[in-house]
């Protein structure tokens, strides 16, 4: 039994952030690198993938071949319940463009994608992100990379491209 309540002086400290997405150049630069280790090839490809997606680094982990489906418009789809706002059961749909497509089929036999059941090989999302740092170091990127940059890329690119608010933030899960 506590005779005062422990937490009455503390304050929760709000840490403003802007959130960072690649310009059309940045993605490109980072598409088009060649990496001598396989690792930062295997992070650059999940990431890559997530700015075609806008998946979370937790839908990319557990992305599996149950999740991919036909559309409305007779084209392969993702359908996937967001993690973030599972009480809410959001329902994202997303398109599978060329470049998604071509990753998947890529990792289709990878040793580690068959263990987990997955269609991607990702490492744990701290990882990533440390890799991801070292991509952008390569690739001169001034924004730092994290995982949730490929997300803010996504629905950045998305609207720039005619892509109606509300089509993006059903995508997003929001």
């Amino acid at each position: 039994w506590l005779s005062k309540d422990p937490f009455m002086s503390y304050r929760v400290k709000v840490r403003e952030t802007t959130p960072v997405c690649l310009t059309e150049e940045e993605l490109q630069a980072i598409e088009t690198k060649e990496f001598a280790s396989s690792r930062l090839s295997q992070v650059r490809d999940i990431f890559i993938f997530s700015c075609y997606t806008g998946l979370a680094y937790t839908e990319a982990n557990s992305l599996n071949d149950s999740h991919i489906n036909i559309g409305i418009d007779g084209g392969r789809w993702i359908f996937i319940q967001r993690q973030k706002t599972i009480k809410k059961a959001k329902l994202s749909k997303i398109p599978l463009l060329d470049v998604p497509e071509m990753l998947i089929e890529k990792y289709r036999n990878n040793p580690v994608c068959k263990m987990k059941g997955s269609l991607l090989p990702t490492l744990s999302n701290q990882k990533m992100n440390e890799y991801l740092k070292e991509i952008g170091a390569v690739c001169n990127i001034k924004s730092e990379l994290t995982f949730h940059t490929a997300r803010h890329t996504f629905a950045t690119t998305m609207l720039n491209n005619g892509v109606s608010m509300e089509a993006v933030s059903d995508m997003l899960g929001h």
